[in-house]
């Protein structure tokens, strides 16, 4: 099972990702209902879905969902939190469930990591006829003082990703499917210690040397010493239903 080099620090970082990342606002997930459409009961394939935190919002409305994740430290995490979801290890460019067998293949936080030229032909094998990928990400708001300075803190330590510019792509021209795409706020509250978890759980960040891990968690401690708890950090966040053509 091939996956990006990157990824593997999320293992280590598995329990972290699970307390401090942030969920989904309900109103996004309102939106794909009606948009793709699901109803309960529909097969739902959640690829990329690390701890589950697309994947137990997805179970709550009633889908019936195939979760796949290829590292086995948040699988071992998914599978223990989500245990109404069949979970499987697996990736976005193999996906372990037969052609046509599902209503709407989710990813929540994961499309940059996906190989796009043998993600996207996969996906379109997956899905019935009328069926759509639904693509969610929650998007820092620059515009918040402490998420601008936790921006410029991290980005000296973000590596590359396969799909990194994903969103760009998705115009009336992309070969397999059509996007609708909505925005919605959404946002977080931590308190100080688990807004240090939040940053010790991006890949980059945990895969550092331990020094500089332990440095970069120091300065991440300074934004907030004097902060009143509870801490916001605001999103936006991002939804895509496409569509197959």
């Amino acid at each position: 099972m091939s996956v990006h080099p990157g990824a593997h620090a999320f293992g280590r970082a598995a329990e972290a990702y699970e307390r401090a990342r942030p969920t989904y606002p309900a109103e996004a997930l309102d939106w794909v209902a009606e948009a793709v459409p699901l109803e309960a009961g529909d097969p739902v394939v959640d690829v990329g879905a690390g701890t589950g935190k697309l994947t137990r919002l997805l179970v709550e409305r009633g889908y019936d969902v195939v979760a796949v994740e290829p590292i086995d430290g948040m699988r071992a995490v998914l599978a223990e939190r989500v245990p109404q979801a069949r979970v499987f290890a697996g990736t976005a460019e193999a996906i372990p469930v037969p052609d046509g067998s599902a209503r709407a293949v989710t990813a929540a936080q994961a499309y940059h990591w996906f190989d796009p030229e043998r993600a996207e032909p996969e996906i379109a094998r997956v899905l019935d006829p009328d069926g759509a990928l639904v693509v969610i990400a929650n998007v820092r708001d620059k515009s918040d003082d402490l998420q601008s300075r936790l921006e410029e803190l991290m980005s000296r330590y973000r590596g590359e990703y396969p799909n990194r510019n994903w969103p760009d792509k998705w115009g009336d021209d992309h070969p397999l499917f059509v996007p609708e795409y909505r925005e919605f706020r959404h946002e977080q509250l931590l308190d100080r210690e688990t807004f240090v978890e939040r940053v010790s759980s991006v890949s980059w960040i945990a895969s550092l040397p331990e020094d500089e891990n332990r440095r970069v968690l120091e300065e991440t401690r300074a934004l907030v010493v004097d902060a009143t708890e509870p801490i916001r950090l605001p999103y936006v966040t991002q939804a895509f239903v496409c569509r197959r053509r």
